[in-house]
């Protein structure tokens, strides 16, 4: 009888360990298909969010990745603020002092050689070493990638001016124009230094700003624009739908 009495107990255990781990792949595989749905909603409810100019990558790959992108993103508050720093003292050379590059060019030239060539002479009376001047050598393959680029881009702005030109797409004609046209106007109020020194200090300000209140400018974008989609409808129906195409969209309906 005793050996009857623990041969039950050895099944009822095992057939108790059993149930456990059926339960518990039971649980855990219901866990998992939660934690799987739990993943899918918030991707789906990502991806339905809208993106200003529809970009689906973080700001910081918009702008590139690497050293320059955290310049603009203010990674590294020292060294942005620094890069910032050094372009408004170049701004106020060449602005407020009326600096000509040319002068200042010759002038850092004048005084880097001068202070070399009276410590190399010097070096033999004060019994110190005279200055390693480095040896400068421009390699040859980054400028041939740079030129590379330069050449792409190049090519496809003339492809995009030559569509526009053809009289293809009239939205992009009138945005080119309206968009020369701002530029032009603004041209007009400071010079070159002054405008490229406020595109600087834009792409300095406006992207760590729209990354950090991204949610609320996007949705005020997506109003914007839809706003403008319905204004631009309007627009299409009573003035550019009159407006005869150019013969290569013709052709290619046919």
């Amino acid at each position: 009888m005793a050996e009857h009495d623990k041969d039950d107990s050895v099944v009822e255990s095992v057939t108790e360990k059993i149930s456990e781990k059926t339960h518990g792949h039971d649980s855990s595989s219901v866990s998992d298909s939660d934690h799987e749905k739990s993943k899918s909603i918030p991707d789906s409810l990502k991806s339905k969010i809208y993106r200003l100019f529809g970009r689906e990558k973080p700001v910081h790959k918009v702008l590139g990745g690497g050293k320059p992108a955290d310049v603009f993103l203010w990674r590294n508050k020292k060294i942005s603020a620094g890069v910032l720093g050094g372009a408004t003292a170049i701004w106020v050379l060449f602005e407020l002092l009326e600096y000509n590059l040319v002068t200042l060019v010759c002038h850092c030239l004048i005084l880097a050689l001068a202070l070399l060539f009276l410590w190399s002479n010097a070096s033999t009376f004060i019994n110190k070493s005279p200055p390693r001047i480095p040896e400068v050598c421009i390699p040859e393959e980054p400028v041939l990638q740079i030129a590379a680029a330069l050449r792409i881009e190049i090519n496809q702005g003339f492809s995009v001016l030559r569509d526009i030109a053809s009289g293809r797409d009239l939205k992009k004609f009138l945005t080119v124009i309206a968009g020369l046209w701002v530029l032009s106007i603004v041209g007009s109020w400071c010079n070159f230094v002054t405008l490229f020194y406020i595109a600087f200090v834009l792409l300095h300000t406006v992207p760590v700003l729209y990354e950090k209140y991204e949610d609320q400018v996007d949705a005020f974008a997506e109003k914007a624009m839809i706003e403008i989609k319905k204004q631009y409808a309007v627009f299409d129906a009573k003035v550019l739908s009159k407006i005869p195409r150019g013969p290569l969209k013709d052709k290619k309906r046919d």
